[in-house]
């Protein structure tokens, strides 16, 4: 990838909170440009054991002068948990952090979440930035200000809304990124489309082969038309009261799945990709949408290099369990986000468990 792509700026119109997404080419180099937006003298930079070998020290050139320490975690999922939570906060102790320190998230969404979740506890509330490295948090995690960690029971029960100063999405950093991983990225990108976006579904389409072979100009663009569109929604309804919601589609089903094989059988964007598969099934089933919009769906999600289909092994009434730990759920139903075809999700409540349970029978492999 080279550097004559110039530098893509989204707002995230939150009033006065409201903040940039940068994407581009060695922003994290690029010190002139976020420094400014760290307030005090304390810095704690949250990455992990990956991440910090390759980019680290881009990222603590450009905090001299400043008391910074760094924190990481080990790679994966499983870590986004209490016990590293804790750890983090002890190292801003340690630092002597005070209100106006910032915590600089560099990494893929466990990172992320982890740290702004973190910063939310922190004193009440400090500030952070997110630096993602992996195309999945570009397009999603760290976007929004959700933060949070894992339970036992399920992924994601236990968070806050905390929105960062600013995220710095240095798209370089996807060169040392395992394909399937930029794979899994390329699910939230599919998400937005088929959720309210159908040029963008479209323009997927006809640029996927393009996309996997990682063609820059096309990657700069997916990623900030899915920003722009998430942005527009976080923008409008930041707590998820209404239309945020619908940016689920995938992940109840799809959190279900990565919890059942204990976030070691599909990543976070493999798990959506099946998701929105059995979502589309659903609505089928309710006599919602028709089967030639889920089979687009699918074969879209093939050529981007991700599973379709439920991994083997996996128990259907299991998977019911975890959907009920879901938070759209309400007043002991399942609410789930289905849709009429492409571009028409919505919010359905009240979604009968037999129902959900043939589904999930249904979709295990033979």
């Amino acid at each position: 990838m080279n550097d004559s792509h110039p530098t893509t700026t989204i707002d995230v119109a939150l009033g006065e909170r409201r903040y940039p997404v940068w994407i581009g080419h060695n922003l994290l180099a690029d010190r002139d440009r976020w420094r400014a937006m760290l307030r005090g003298r304390h810095a704690l930079v949250i990455s992990n054991t990956t991440v910090a070998p390759l980019y680290l020290q881009r990222v603590t050139q450009g905090l001299e002068g400043l008391q910074w320490s760094s924190f990481l975690l080990d790679d994966g999922e499983s870590h986004k948990s209490f016990s590293n939570v804790e750890r983090a906060l002890q190292a801003l102790a340690d630092l002597g952090a005070t209100r106006d320190a910032c915590v600089i998230a560099l990494g893929g969404g466990v990172v992320g979440d982890l740290a702004g979740f973190s910063a939310a506890c922190w004193m009440r509330g400090i500030d952070f930035i997110q630096m993602p490295t992996t195309l999945l948090a570009m397009v999603d995690s760290s976007v929004g200000g959700k933060t949070g960690v894992n339970l036992p029971a399920g992924k994601n029960l236990v968070g806050a809304f905390h929105q960062p100063r600013a995220v710095v999405a240095d798209i370089d950093t996807l060169a040392s990124l395992p394909e399937r991983e930029y794979s899994a990225g390329l699910a939230e990108v599919v998400k937005g489309a088929a959720i309210g976006d159908v040029p963008f579904f479209e323009w997927l389409e006809e640029h996927a082969d393009a996309l996997m072979a990682h063609d820059t100009a096309l990657v700069i663009e997916a990623i900030a038309r899915k920003v722009r569109y998430k942005a527009g929604v976080v923008s409008r309804d930041e707590t998820e009261q209404g239309e945020r919601a619908l940016l689920n589609w995938g992940h109840t089903f799809g959190h279900a799945l990565e919890t059942a094989g204990h976030y070691t059988t599909l990543l976070h964007g493999e798990g959506v990709a099946v998701g929105m598969v059995l979502a589309a099934k659903m609505s089928e089933r309710l006599g919602m949408s028709e089967a030639v919009d889920r089979e687009r769906l699918q074969r879209l999600l093939q050529r981007l290099g991700l599973p379709t289909t439920v991994p083997a092994g996996m128990d259907p009434q299991h998977l019911l369990e975890l959907m009920r730990l879901d938070k759209k759920n309400a007043n002991g139903q399942l609410r789930l986000i289905l849709w009429r075809g492409i571009g028409k999700a919505e919010i359905v409540g009240g979604v009968d468990e037999t129902e959900v349970l043939a589904v999930l029978q249904a979709a295990m492999p033979a």
